[in-house]
Formats: structure tokens, sequence, C-alpha cells
């Protein structure tokens, strides 16, 4: 460590700049070539694209900046402030955006992406605001981090990043075959479906589940070892198997649930704040009252189940009711009309889109296994507990 310094961030950037937001009164402004970044896309993440694009004119009519790719981008405001990600195109940025152009002879921007994240909380602490907690260009530019020489700098990055991409592959991998799979439903039991198939309601053909909270104020019922999920648990990953959940309960709370604890190959779709979460459990797990709880113990199975409810969530959403947020009951959804083929037609499905889930399955273990590799490594990295040669 005796070659590492300490630095503000504002002495090993060129510029530190916020950007703007177009007037959303004009609709010439949007739905252009212009990509336009929002903190709610800020995840610790490379960006390759947006969610909303701007036309020339709406740039040129707001605060919004050109920012050159492989820049480090902070957020600043609300529940993600802190949050970090790098732009691997050229955008643009709403103004809750702290874009941070890395002078590269100073320092490598992967690493200070890297850093950024190992130093989330003490960032994240940062922000004050009465109403929301916002961090502001001043106290991100005088933020201070540990860099070692610039060659070091590149080695511990490069093994950060090599990660990453691995992870960014399996992620890609997994995005690509469960499109198939749900090309694959819509080809089988949609564009080639026969008028003499049998049209049922959902309650023939599977068991559907709630759940419940235990009592939060009870101690005795919390921190166990049985897996118990909220809708929360997937509000921040798109990947089809459920493996862990944030909360575990003991036995004497799983005794306050009626559905008791859910078998492995258990789907569960939100029932409300959002409706349309869905995942399918590879833990026995217990659910409070945000599920649906679809148990495949019938004719069909919980792949085809799956890309049922992704194929039809139009649907299950408008099912859904209530004043304050959407809510779709049970006995709603019990309700909602299935056709379906014969049953050698079902298995012959579930045969040849098997693989693409057993596939999905194994990649989502092997980003869990290289994301806890990478999150043990980061700090120890940024730290200089680990040395690594540099290249």
């Amino acid at each position: 460590m005796s070659e590492w310094k300490e630095v503000k961030i504002a002495e090993i950037t060129l510029k530190i700049k916020s950007g703007g937001t177009p007037s959303t009164s004009k609709s010439e402004y949007y739905n252009g070539e212009i990509p336009w970044l929002n903190t709610k896309e800020i995840n610790f993440n490379r960006i390759t694209f947006t969610d909303k694009y701007i036309t020339e004119l709406g740039l040129n009519n707001s605060s919004a900046k050109w920012i050159k790719e492989n820049s480090v981008i902070v957020a600043m405001y609300g529940a993600t402030a802190g949050k970090v990600c790098i732009n691997k195109i050229p955008l643009t940025t709403n103004q809750a955006c702290c874009n941070l152009i890395i002078d590269t002879q100073k320092a490598d921007y992967n690493y200070i992406y890297y850093s950024l994240c190992d130093n989330y909380l003490e960032l994240e602490n940062l922000a004050v605001g009465a109403a929301q907690q916002n961090l502001n260009v001043g106290v991100i530019s005088n933020f201070i981090i540990n860099i070692p020489p610039l060659p070091e700098q590149r080695a511990i990055a490069s093994v950060l990043s090599s990660l990453d991409d691995k992870i960014d592959l399996l992620h890609r991998q997994n995005t690509t075959l469960e499109k198939m799979a749900e090309t694959l439903f819509r080809q089988w039991f949609v564009e080639e479906a026969k008028e003499e198939w049998e049209e049922t309601i959902l309650d023939t053909v599977i068991s559907i589940k709630g759940g419940t909270t235990p009592s939060t104020k009870e101690s005795k019922f919390w921190d166990g070892d049985i897996y118990w999920t909220t809708p929360r648990d997937l509000s921040n990953q798109s990947t089809v198997f459920l493996f862990d959940t944030e909360r575990k309960i003991t036995q004497k709370g799983l005794e306050q649930i009626g559905s008791g604890l859910l078998p492995v190959g258990t789907v569960l779709l939100s029932s409300r704040a959002p409706i349309g979460y869905l995942v399918i459990t590879e833990i026995p797990v217990a659910i409070n009252q945000g599920y649906i709880a679809i148990i495949c113990d019938k004719e069909v199975s919980n792949n085809f189940m799956y890309l049922w409810c992704k194929h039809n969530m139009e649907e299950i959403k408008n099912a859904g009711n209530g004043s304050v947020f959407q809510e779709i009951s049970k006995s709603v959804f019990r309700k909602l009309c299935i056709t379906l083929p014969p049953i050698e037609v079902l298995k012959r499905f579930d045969k040849t889109i098997e693989p693409s889930f057993n596939k999905i399955k194994a990649n989502q273990i092997q980003i869990h296994t290289l994301t806890t590799l990478r999150d043990t490594l980061l700090p120890k990295l940024m730290s200089g507990e680990v040395k690594i040669k540099e290249q």
C-alpha cells in the first residue's frame, strides 16, 4: 500500500457534470435516437442501451449533454443514490446523474467504477435531505478514494472485469434461452392451436395457494433457517429460478402460515404492487400474502405454467382490481380460462423445452458463484490485501 494514495474524485476526472430532462409535455422531444439514462437504470452495471430515447430537438432544448462512453455515472437522488454504472455507449442523462469523465492519464475508468462500488455505503451515507436523501456534484467531487499506480489499477480492474464479463455473458444466454422458450410456447399453443382443444379454468389443472406474514413483533418467528419470500426478492432480478430469500423464518413462524412450506418447483406470481413478478422455486419456501403460488400437481408442468403466465400476463394484470394498487385475488386467478391440448402434446412440449430450462438453471448457479467470488475479491483488492501482478 506504500504506493497507494488518497485522491478526490475531482483530481482524477477531466469533467464532472450532470444532465437534464427535456420537457415531458413536448412529444417531439422523445422517442428519438439519442439514448437518455434515468437513475432507475443505474444498479452497479454496464449500460448498453437505455429505457428512453430523446430527439436532437429535446437535447438542444434541455440541460442534457452527451457523455462519452466509458464514463463512470453515479446516481444522486432517492433510492438509487450512490449506485454507479459504466456507460458502454455514448449517451445523455437526466439531472439526477453525476457523470465522471475519467482522466485516463491518472486513472482507469474500470478501477474507479469498482472503487465506487466498494465505497457505496460510505457514499450513500453522505446523501442529505429532509424529504428525499440526495447527493450532489460537490459531494461526489470531494469524495476520497484510494488508488494505486495506474498499471496496478488496470490489473485490478482486469480481474474484476473478467468476472463481470462472464456474468454478463451468462445473463445474455439466459435471456436468449427464455425468449426461445417463449417463442416455442407461442408457436405450439397459439399459432398452431387446434379448435378441438379443451378450454377449462386454471383451478382444474393446478393447485393454488396464498401466504401470510408472521408477526414481525414476535422474534421467535424470525431469523431461522426456513426460506420465506416476498415479491421484494424478485424486484431486482430478472431470473427464472429462485434459489434464496432475503428473510428466513423459524418453525414457529412457519406454523403461522396456512399454506406451509411449498415444494421445489412451485411457480410464484406476485399478485400485487406490482402484479407480474414470476419465478420457479428451486428451494422449499413459505410465502407472504403478495403471491399466488401455483403448484403443478395435475396435468401441466411448472415450465409450461411459467410460460403460460408470461404469455398471458396482460390478461392476468387486467383481471386485477384495486383503488390504491392493482391486485389479482386467488379466486379471480382460479377462474381464468386456459386452453389445453391432449396430454401427449404437453409431454412432447415439456421434453422440447426442458434442456433450455436446465441450461438457464445451471447458468444461474454459475452466476451466483461468480458474483460471490467477485464480491469477495472486491474489498480485498481495493484495500491492497490481495495483490495482482501488473500487466
